[in-house]
């Protein structure tokens, strides 16, 4: 999939299985991860550029983007505005 203007396709990182304790958390108590690698970008627009790249770890809002599932793996598209940051 290749995003259109200046969305960006994220691969969210795994939600955390375990404390820092090592207390197990089960999965109606995980939250969704903030977190992931970048898949694909968008060329962005004339008024947009571009400042994330493909193999970026970022950070984003809990709310953000649209979840979609693409041959049995889930992804995030959003647009760059709503990327809080590169880890």
């Amino acid at each position: 999939m290749k995003p259109l203007e200046d969305r960006v396709l994220v691969k969210p990182a795994a939600a955390e299985e375990k404390t820092a304790s090592g207390i197990i958390i089960p999965d109606s108590a995980k939250e969704k991860p903030q977190k992931g690698e970048v898949v694909a970008v968008g060329p962005g627009t004339k008024d947009v550029e571009m400042q994330v790249a493909v193999g970026d770890v970022v950070l984003y809002g809990k709310y953000a983007g649209t979840e979609l599932n693409l041959d049995g793996e889930d992804f995030l598209v959003m647009r760059q505005s709503d990327i809080l940051g590169k880890v």
